[in-house]
């Protein structure tokens, strides 16, 4: 349908064009109008409720959780690591000190001899050279002197890395047996010391059936001889028994005899008699009776 000229699509009135000539006045620009200029900030979203927050909260104290009902396994854990660092390293220690040519035996030291020849000991003890100190042989040291009758006992230390120390205790001597035309030196356990051609000062003659080192009478005498302080055993001269209970004593000087008895109760039969020779004028001859350890008697010749 044709539409009358003059309006527009939506039935609004238009004006005529003009058809003549432009004047000066049609020339001019419209006025522009100036409208408030725009922030250029973006805007800012309103605020709005996290819905996440809950669920990391939840997640936090799961966590939580799981780590106070696992905190037992883990310092189960953290123990068996320190226990199972510390075996390997006494192990790596151990095998060092067993196997390191750095802890091998080089020296061996020995002391305390007197009677027993050191250089000897030390030949004796040659084959231990060369091993490491924690697999040197006891019991081979211990069999090697054995062959020497004097070591009653000894003690051994091993000083890192490669000495070896033996302390040795040497057999002493309690007294005397006649044995011929000369003598021999027991210890307590009657093993022979030495056999000197004459007679030792400062050691009693021990006096038994058959001049032996052995058997009650033998073990009685010496068991008397050890109860004595030094001072008592120094003024013994001679001790003798027949049986283990018939124990008697001769005192140096003007020969002053002791009726001891038995070993039974030897240490206060010694420090009675101790006292009855203060008591007593050591030149007045006679025997002094300390069989009875509660009443001790001095009997003039």
């Amino acid at each position: 349908m044709k539409r009358p000229e003059g309006f527009d699509p939506v039935g609004r009135p238009v004006a005529p064009k003009a058809t003549g000539p432009k004047s000066s006045e049609s020339k001019a620009k419209p006025p522009v109008t100036l409208r408030p200029q725009q922030s250029r900030e973006p805007k800012r979203k309103p605020p709005r409720t996290d819905d996440r927050q809950p669920a990391k909260a939840q997640r936090r104290a799961d966590r939580a959780e799981v780590r106070r009902f696992t905190r037992h396994t883990r310092n189960r854990r953290i123990a068996l690591g320190t226990v199972s660092g510390i075996l390997v390293s006494l192990i790596a220690v151990v095998l060092l000190a067993v196997y390191s040519p750095l802890l091998s035996l080089r020296t061996i030291t020995i002391d305390g001899t007197s009677r027993v020849d050191a250089k000897e000991l030390e030949s004796a003890l040659s084959d231990q050279l060369g091993k490491p100190l924690a697999l040197i042989d006891f019991d081979r040291i211990t069999k090697e002197l054995g062959v020497f009758p004097l070591v009653r006992s000894y003690v051994t230390e091993t000083v890192p890395p490669d000495t070896l120390r033996i302390h040795i205790v040497e057999r002493q001597p309690v007294g005397q047996i006649r044995r011929g035309d000369g003598f021999v030196l027991v210890d307590p356990a009657g093993v022979i010391i030495d056999t000197p051609a004459q007679r030792v000062t400062g050691l009693p003659i021990i006096e038994v059936a058959g001049d032996r080192a052995s058997g009650r009478a033998f073990d009685s005498s010496v068991e008397v001889l050890l109860a004595m302080p030094p001072s008592l055993l120094s003024r013994v001269d001679s001790i003798s028994a027949r049986t283990h209970d018939d124990v008697t004593l001769v005192l140096v000087g003007v020969g002053q005899h002791v009726r001891w008895g038995s070993a039974q109760n030897s240490a206060k039969k010694a420090a009675l008699l101790a006292a009855l020779i203060k008591a007593t004028n050591p030149s007045r001859k006679g025997e002094f009776d300390v069989s009875a350890p509660s009443n001790g008697i001095f009997r003039p010749a």
